[in-house]
């Protein structure tokens, strides 16, 4: 069997093996709230038969164990369940959720990874210069603060004291896309800064090893100009690491996108999950937390993936 198709298969399966512990995980840390969830659902008035039978209902008077190879059994056979408070099926709630959520998840991505990479290339062509330590501190302090001190920062400057943009991001289907694009502005910048370090730093530091390079001196000898070198010599054989903390800073864009959807009231899966927890609706809360580790395990593979083809030594380990 050719060796990538075989690289490709294993880290399938291993993908496959970590999305079933995550499950496991997910159906555990759900069961472990404190509260009933029958008591939750029907509220403080209810009577004790009337939770009884809710109980029954839901299989909450079944073994968790029993209640969790039902539940993977549902989800291999694609059902995420029914939500407990609005009885819809639960994957009509999570995919226009979903849709907005990558929607600003990969608009941040292109704003984050062309700038994280070019500042790297600026920082490491050059290094040592205070143009390169003015970008390393200014990223450094952006990702020293947690997602949602940078977002009230944002909306405070921007939406309260200059008045210039909204600090609610309500969007809606039949909303305009530039009117869509006005609303994230905030939390798409949140994220950005969020990310841009990690992506720019390890760009610059594999840039930086590679132009120790025999080839790239060689370049220096016949005459390149340092940007060409950069560009042309350092940048192509250094694209495995930045590949893999693209990927994976892609992947903290849609996972971590929790925090940002809350502080902005912004429509997404985040906002859902938190939202449903209060409730207690655990297919709701546990179809979003499979969402998110799904997402967060797929990405993780393609950066593994990508790294390997990208870098020969580790295609060819003989």
């Amino acid at each position: 069997m050719n060796g990538v198709v075989r690289l490709i298969l294993h880290r399938l399966a291993l993908g496959a093996l970590t999305l079933l512990a995550v499950s496991l995980v997910i159906f555990v840390g759900t069961e472990i709230l404190p509260g009933d969830v029958a008591e939750a659902v029907l509220g403080q008035g209810a009577t004790e038969e009337t939770v009884n039978n809710l109980r029954k209902l839901l299989g909450l008077d079944l073994p968790a164990h029993i209640r969790y190879l039902q539940w993977l059994g549902s989800l291999l056979q694609g059902d995420l369940g029914t939500s407990l408070t609005t009885g819809k099926p639960v994957i009509e709630m999570i995919a226009p959720r979903l849709e907005n959520t990558l929607f600003l998840a990969g608009t941040a991505a292109l704003v984050a990874v062309p700038l994280a990479i070019g500042l790297g290339l600026v920082a490491a062509r050059f290094q040592g210069s205070w143009l390169d330590k003015t970008i390393s501190i200014s990223t450094l302090a952006a990702i020293s603060m947690p997602e949602f001190f940078v977002g009230y920062i944002l909306i405070f400057v921007f939406a309260v004291k200059l008045r210039w943009l909204p600090s609610l991001a309500k969007l809606s289907p039949s909303m305009p896309l530039g009117d869509k694009l006005v609303l994230i502005i905030l939390p798409c910048a949140t994220l950005t800064l969020v990310v841009l370090a990690h992506m720019m730093r390890m760009t610059r530091a594999a840039v930086i090893n590679v132009m120790s390079s025999p080839y790239v001196e060689m370049a220096e000898l016949k005459g390149a100009t340092a940007s060409r070198i950069v560009m042309w010599h350092a940048l192509p054989n250094a694209l495995a690491p930045i590949i893999t903390v693209v990927v994976l800073n892609l992947a903290y864009l849609i996972v971590g996108v929790v925090v940002v959807e809350v502080v902005f009231v912004y429509p997404g899966v985040g906002q859902l999950m938190v939202d449903n927890v209060a409730k207690r609706d655990l297919p709701v809360v546990q179809a979003c937390g499979l969402v998110f580790a799904g997402t967060y395990t797929l990405l993780n593979m393609i950066a593994d993936i990508l790294s390997t083809l990208a870098n020969p030594r580790l295609r060819h380990p003989k």
